[in-house]
């Protein structure tokens, strides 16, 4: 009888206690003396930290130092010559860096001043992070300094670049703060503010907000769904601590575990670490709550609501059309900017969530077959369970699709439009065709790289005013969500419409009132049964607020903008699309 062949065990996954971003006495800003490494690693050890990482401003000489003096210890050790206290010291450091994950890296300070994270393996070589300051334009006479201001050096996003092609994790610090990338306060140019975080070599943000919630959070910024933001990006914290403990009399002045990330790992290992941080689950990395319950992403994305990246369905049947309505989702995420499903839970908040059943693998599966048949092509989703509440629930990762149109049962197209998922129009589907076009075409050709950005150009994108990315100076440029009718004319009785997607700028044309989706549909009845009446617009110079609706934690404007002697009406606008003198706007 032949044997049965055993299925490989899956690594057990495990959460760990991590802070990536702790100073040592080799930062020139540090504020306690007499702190030794030993020190620091029995206070991670208190604080119960996993993995730690030791980043001085521009340098690696603390590691460097600790390195050295185990070294020292290990010689003395075996020429026989440890005093007690040396042998105990050592002994503290083999079990601490036993029990601690210590990742060696530094702060770097680019151009402007911005502060970026690289992490690197324990046994990277000293030389080889030396010669890579180096390479960032760190002086050499200042690798040992540990000092923020090192003149002149590399531009963001080629230290991003020259960091992640160095194997190293890349981690924007403070990035809502000071120094940080995300130029809250600064005077730079919104399309510098893309850039700095959209760029595929970077891999995560640290914000000092993780954990408040509400509309105005970094993360939510980051979510996805803002229309010049598509990417979303992982966001994480750490203590920047510049001393051992909190400071006794300035709580924002942190010691070393007092802002903490949970990571899930099948292994504690800077390749598992890295590998989060450059996959799409985002549910494995979240604030620390050492005396509360764990942060849940299910009910916090419940919060945030359906979105263009986001959708939630209470039942999965077949019948009533459940299964349909997912399908079409995946279908619509894939064809637009990606997004997650939760299924067995629904949108509202407030209301508990029912799970998926006794048998939930039997619904992964269920769902896993229903995509791979019914879609085309395969879109590459990630099916599994997820916990909320204390039931089961499973989430669907749809990545944004390479080569649509992703059709579903071979004929229809979705598309997902805001919080909406609908069938695509003819131009809509043109659109797809030639987006994946564009792709087959780059896979099938050779082409160099193009060149690195150079410092100047950087500078000249940090000229763009923050709230006119591609506008000229003084004007303000339209929402960026919702619908704007382009024009209408009228053939045969009836009237036929061009619609302008304010996220994308694409034009719909041949819109009929029976045809129209359903903001489509409200803005052509406005237009034609409620127009505009100028005086009743609260105007804020050019701009105005015509419409304010609320449903359910979704708000929607109807915004108005003088153009010359006409009168541009916006429609259903989200604050996904506020930008500048809109939100001053709709702020009162």
């Amino acid at each position: 009888m032949p044997r049965r062949r055993r299925k490989k065990k899956r690594p057990n996954q495990q959460w760990y206690k991590m802070d990536l971003h702790i100073h040592t006495p080799a930062s020139s800003d540090y504020q306690q003396e007499g702190v030794s490494y030993l020190d620091i690693l029995k206070e991670a050890e208190r604080k119960g930290l996993d993995i730690i990482a030791f980043t001085d401003h521009n340098t690696v000489a603390g590691y460097k130092a600790m390195m050295a003096e185990i070294e020292d210890l290990e010689l003395l050790e075996r020429l026989n010559r440890l005093t007690d206290e040396e042998r105990r010291r050592l002994e503290d450091y083999r079990r601490l860096l036993e029990k601690i994950l210590v990742l060696t890296g530094f702060e770097f300070t680019a151009t402007f001043g911005f502060h970026i994270l690289g992490l690197f393996p324990p046994d990277t070589p000293i030389r080889d992070l030396e010669f890579l300051l180096l390479k960032l334009n760190i002086p050499a006479d200042k690798l040992d300094e540990g000092a923020t201001d090192v003149g002149a050096t590399t531009d963001v996003l080629n230290t991003y670049r020259i960091i992640d092609e160095a194997g190293g994790i890349v981690i924007a610090a403070h990035a809502n703060s000071t120094h940080g990338v995300a130029l809250q306060g600064l005077s730079f140019g919104g399309q510098t503010r893309i850039a700095f975080t959209q760029d595929p070599h970077l891999h995560a943000l640290e914000v000092t907000d993780l954990e408040k919630k509400g509309k105005k959070t970094t993360a939510r910024f980051f979510d996805g769904s803002k229309p010049e933001y598509p990417r979303r990006m992982r966001c994480i914290q750490g203590s920047d601590a510049h001393r051992l403990t909190r400071h006794p009399h300035n709580n924002k002045q942190l010691g070393i575990g007092d802002r903490v990330t949970e990571i899930l790992l099948e292994e504690r290992t800077f390749e598992a670490i890295r590998a989060v941080f450059l996959g799409d689950d985002f549910a494995r990395t979240r604030p620390y709550r050492p005396e509360a319950h764990p942060f849940d992403y299910i009910q916090a994305a419940r919060e945030e609501g359906p979105n263009i990246v986001q959708e939630f369905h209470e039942r999965y049947n077949k019948r009533g059309g459940y299964l349909d309505a997912i399908i079409a989702d995946v279908g619509a995420f894939a064809n637009t900017n990606g997004g997650t499903l939760y299924i067995g839970v629904s949108s509202d908040p407030k209301t508990p969530p029912i799970g998926v059943g006794q048998n939930p693998n039997r619904i992964v599966k269920l769902l896993k077959e229903e995509i791979a048949t019914r879609i085309n092509p395969d879109p590459n989703v990630t099916v599994d369970l997820q916990e909320t509440r204390g039931v089961k629930v499973i989430r669907i990762t749809v990545p944004k699709g390479e080569v649509p149109p992703y059709t579903v049962d071979e004929s229809y197209i979705y598309i997902r439009s805001e919080a909406e998922t609908t069938l695509a129009v003819r131009d809509e589907i043109v659109a797809l065709v030639e987006r994946g076009m564009k792709h087959h075409r780059r896979s099938h050709r050779e082409r160099p790289a193009p060149p690195a950005e150079t410092t100047a150009e950087a500078e000249a994108k940090a000229a763009v005013p923050p709230d006119l990315p591609g506008g000229e100076e003084g004007t303000i440029t339209p929402p960026r969500t919702g619908v704007e009718i382009a024009a209408v004319e009228e053939r045969n009785g009836t009237r036929y419409y061009t619609m302008r997607d304010l996220r994308n700028g694409n034009l719909v044309k041949n819109v009929t009132r029976r045809s129209a989706r359903r903001l489509w549909r409200y803005a052509i009845e406005e237009a034609e049964g409620n127009p505009v009446k100028p005086g009743q617009v609260r105007w804020m110079g050019p701009i105005g607020l015509w419409k304010r609706r609320e449903h359910g934690n979704l708000v929607r404007y109807d915004l108005v903008q003088k153009d010359g002697e006409t009168i541009r009406v916006y429609y259903g606008v989200t604050e996904e699309g506020l930008h500048g003198a809109w939100n001053a706007l709709v702020g009162d």
